[in-house]
């Protein structure tokens, strides 16, 4: 059985090492955001391993690379429109409600 070349074997340790770092950054408490940004950092440097080597999209045709900037920019979009409803939303204050017992939704307590 003939080995794999070398730089798909450098790729999966490096892909494993990016994972290794995602599952300790779940465990690290960093100020503010920064869990968030260190984690889209490295999501993103996985996604460009495999966009780099396994799908050799750097050496694809212009059509195919034109296909996965379109498939990009309209996640782009996805997330921009996500993002609008989410920032845009107001949160209001619900009052003092008592806290729910489990008693409210027997049959009898209508």
């Amino acid at each position: 059985m003939k080995a794999p070349p070398l730089p798909l074997l450098l790729t999966w340790a490096a892909l494993l090492a990016l994972l290794a770092a995602t599952l300790a950054l779940a465990y690290v408490p960093m100020p503010g955001p920064m869990n968030v940004v260190v984690a889209l950092g490295i999501s993103v440097a996985k996604a460009l391993l495999v966009l780099a080597l396994f799908m050799k999209l750097f050496r694809a045709p212009a059509l195919t690379r034109a296909a996965a900037a379109a498939g990009l920019f309209w996640l782009a979009v996805l997330f921009a429109l996500s993002a609008t409803d989410y920032l845009t939303r107001k949160v209001e204050h619900a009052g003092d409600l008592p806290a729910p017992t489990g008693r409210e939704h027997q049959p009898g307590n209508r």
